[in-house]
């Protein structure tokens, strides 16, 4: 499955049939056998593409860009990238060096792009062996979301944070974090934006729970983080007040018995974007005095930045805990071909919905 873009607006995504390459001595071939739909795929896929009123045939979509939005794409333009970002599957062929042999007849997980597609070549350091007891469809979402998770918790230790607030919390991600904080002991409050999605954190545990569209939300809010005393958040959401809110509970939290200031508090307070569920402008109402920052957060960087010692330890804990910490669910499993349909795409692409799909390439 590629995306190409061309300078007149239009994006392609479609099914090719293109030639599998022989490996190099240390490379191996996967049979891919499941592959997640994440939303760190979309913004390759479709972008702010409008896929309501795209064309559909068999294994093609092709959707028009908005005008706006084509000056940020300048460097994909005429490229066609593959996608589907990790996945898993069966390793039915190897290079000649030892670190490829051992793994023919293998089933692994890999997190290096263009795995929508039946057969991958990838290099046999990429890939993470699966225990003999785990499933393609169970160890497919091996990296993006539990590593992202973990990285989470990483940052807050390594920042000198101690609780943390999380948004679009009921997601797959969202879950797992909540299951790491559990069991780590570090108090999470999770923000939501739906009853429904309040109800599924709280029948699995979750303590703090607050709805951004219950209109004790601003209270709600400030209540979990004055409990917690949670200074560090994570958003996936990215556009609209919800960040400021969160800053501003921070500092009124922080403020609360204390001498005033005029410069506010002292306390750190830290804002990380990780998505763009919302790609509106980002709204600072900086009623949270002066020490504060507000950065982007991805995943790679951050794996480099947090060190050797911490990725070993991060990769350790998801291979033991993929069925359990590190557990995914899907809405729906499709083929390559309906994952391309109108349906598929107008559910797992809208935002409203964060749909989780998973796709059998070979099913």
């Amino acid at each position: 499955m590629t995306s190409t873009l061309d300078a007149d607006g239009r994006l392609t995504l479609a099914l090719e049939e293109v030639e599998l390459p022989a490996p190099t001595a240390s490379q191996v071939v996967v049979q891919v056998e499941a592959a997640p739909i994440n939303p760190s795929d979309l913004g390759l896929l479709f972008g702010p593409a409008d896929v309501t009123g795209a064309e559909y045939s068999k294994g093609k979509i092709v959707a028009q860009m908005p005008a706006a939005a084509m000056r940020a794409f300048q460097g994909r333009l005429g490229l066609t990238l593959p996608a589907g970002n990790e996945g898993a599957g069966l390793v039915i062929d190897a290079g000649s060096d030892p670190a490829a042999q051992v793994l023919l007849g293998r089933r692994v997980t890999a997190f290096v792009g263009g795995m929508y597609a039946r057969h991958r070549v990838i290099e046999a350091r990429d890939c993470m062996v699966l225990p003999e007891n785990v499933t393609a469809r169970e160890g497919a979402a091996a990296f993006v979301n539990p590593l992202t998770a973990l990285g989470f918790v990483e940052c807050l230790h390594a920042e000198g944070h101690r609780a943390m607030v999380h948004t679009a919390a009921a997601s797959n991600l969202g879950q797992m974090l909540h299951r790491i904080c559990a069991a780590d002991g570090i108090p999470l409050v999770n923000v939501v934006r739906k009853p429904e999605q309040a109800a599924l954190l709280r029948s699995i545990g979750a303590r703090y729970v607050v709805d951004s569209s219950a209109d004790s939300f601003r209270q709600d809010l400030q209540a979990a983080i004055s409990e917690t005393g949670a200074t560090m958040a994570f958003d996936a959401i990215g556009g609209g007040p919800l960040l400021g809110q969160i800053m501003g509970a921070m500092e009124v939290a922080a403020n609360s018995g204390s001498q005033y200031s005029r410069y506010g508090s002292t306390s750190p307070k830290r804002g990380y974007i990780y998505g763009m569920l919302d790609p509106s402008p980002t709204i600072l109402n900086r009623n949270f005095g002066f020490v504060w920052d507000v950065s982007g957060w991805l995943l790679a960087p951050v794996m480099e930045r947090l060190g050797q010692a911490a990725r070993e330890r991060m990769y350790a804990r998801v291979a033991a805990e993929l069925t359990t910490t590190f557990a995914s669910h899907y809405k729906a499993e499709v083929t390559l071909e309906a994952a391309l349909s109108r349906e598929a795409v107008l559910d797992y692409n809208a935002r409203a919905t964060g749909a989780k799909y998973l796709i059998l390439p070979n099913g």
